[in-house]
């Protein structure tokens, strides 16, 4: 079983596997063709987007950047060269197929537009919208170049790599502050939160 689960393939493969057995059971597959089905399954794609995405996001915020001072200098090459190259692999990559799967997600919905132009009863869901598209930008066109050179995938001055360190951190945290009216806004479209 160990063995099983030592294979990160094996282990979303099983999942998928699992999520398929729950579609037979619960008898959802007789809605395929629907509309509303896809709907829905956009709507999942988009919440397994933004878990990934912002579970990253708290991931650096809330455990890797308070721990690296605690880590000795010998080891920080650990995170810097292998962990944080990965995890920020997956952050950006996530940022884009939820700002994507939530796009085509208002789209099948009717209401991209409307919710984008801020109009009721829209206005929750666009509000969150638009905190996520600035919080994307902020990932692929702040966080990330200045990562590449605070991480030393590209290389600058040392000073340069320290700005870019503050830079990067700084956006991050302005990321994670956004992400919480952005996650309200989200839950309130379709809770009737405002």
């Amino acid at each position: 079983m160990g063995a099983f689960f030592s294979s990160l393939n094996r282990t979303i493969v099983a999942g998928i596997v699992i999520t398929a057995i729950f579609i037979g059971v619960a008898g959802t597959y007789q809605s395929f063709g629907g509309m509303g089905y896809w709907t829905f399954f956009m709507r999942w794609l988009h919440i397994l987007s933004g878990v990934m995405w912002i579970g990253l996001l708290w991931y650096f915020n809330f455990v890797q950047t308070p721990s690296m001072p605690k880590i000795p200098d010998e080891q920080k090459p650990a995170v810097s060269k292998v962990i944080a190259p990965t995890a920020l692999f997956w952050f950006r990559w996530g940022a884009m197929s939820t700002l994507v799967t939530g796009a085509l997600l208002a789209w099948m919905s009717g209401y991209l537009l409307q919710a984008l132009s801020l109009q009721k009863p829209f206005t929750a869901i666009g509000l969150g919208a638009w905190l996520a598209i600035v919080m994307w930008f902020n990932v692929w066109f702040i966080i990330w170049p200045n990562q590449k050179k605070a991480l030393g995938i590209v290389t600058v001055t040392p000073e340069e790599k320290a700005a870019a360190a503050k830079l990067a951190g700084m956006t991050s945290r302005i990321n994670t502050m956004l992400s919480i009216p952005m996650l309200y806004c989200m839950a309130a479209q379709s809770h009737g939160g405002f």
